[in-house]
């Protein structure tokens, strides 16, 4: 009996929208993911949802979705896409408006973690690649939320020169202000985005 060679590893949206024909087909399907991301991660970015200890928004849970499901370098390369917009000026981010958007915003507060999305849908691409089990799957977008909080906190923390001129606010600050309370929020949103990329897996498997 032939022995059954298992499937390359690959993204979920490799699987589910192969190219057509050629690398020309796969750069077009690759630039229209990349912006239908980005404008998915501007949608969440400005929604609210009522929560404690303070309100979250929906747009960590976009950026690891789309990481897992994407794969590493189209996820980073849509979540860079989106950080672009913002620094053309385009009210993208959470806080614009009333912030301004632009280059000095990624000297502000949150730039670490606008960096830190980066590497996050990076990290959680390789772990939803096909024939990863869950547990690398959730473990891998685990990971990805904390390099992604590691990145906001140092900044705050210990950051270079602000928008405002002031200095970074030192470590307790940082974790008081810019971590503690978004924990809970961004685990529970970390959960479901690996639930939902596992689900679409398992949907994609029973389909052959």
């Amino acid at each position: 009996m032939a022995e059954t060679l298992p499937l390359p590893a690959t993204s979920m949206v490799n699987a589910a929208l192969p190219a057509l024909s050629g690398p020309r087909s796969r750069v077009l399907r690759n630039v229209g993911l990349a912006v239908v991301g980005s404008l998915l991660i501007i949608a969440a970015a400005k929604v609210k949802v009522p929560f404690w200890p303070v309100p979250m928004t929906l747009q960590t849970l976009a950026v690891l979705g789309l990481g897992a499901a994407y794969g590493a370098r189209l996820g980073a390369a849509t979540v860079a896409l989106y950080i672009a917009y913002g620094l053309f000026g385009l009210p993208v981010f959470t806080n614009t408006p009333p912030v301004a958007a632009g280059p000095l915003y990624l000297l502000g507060p949150t730039g670490g973690f606008l960096i830190g999305f980066v590497a996050a849908a990076a990290i959680a691409g390789w772990a939803g690649s096909r024939g990863a089990s869950l547990w690398r799957l959730a473990g891998g977008v685990v990971l990805a939320e904390i390099v992604l909080m590691a990145f906001g906190f140092a900044w705050l923390a210990l950051g270079a020169q602000m928008a405002s001129g002031a200095t970074g606010i030192g470590f307790a600050k940082a974790w008081a202000a810019g971590v503690q309370p978004f924990l809970l929020g961004d685990l529970i949103k970390a959960a479901l985005a690996a639930s939902l990329v596992g689900a679409g897996w398992s949907v994609l498997k029973r389909r052959g």
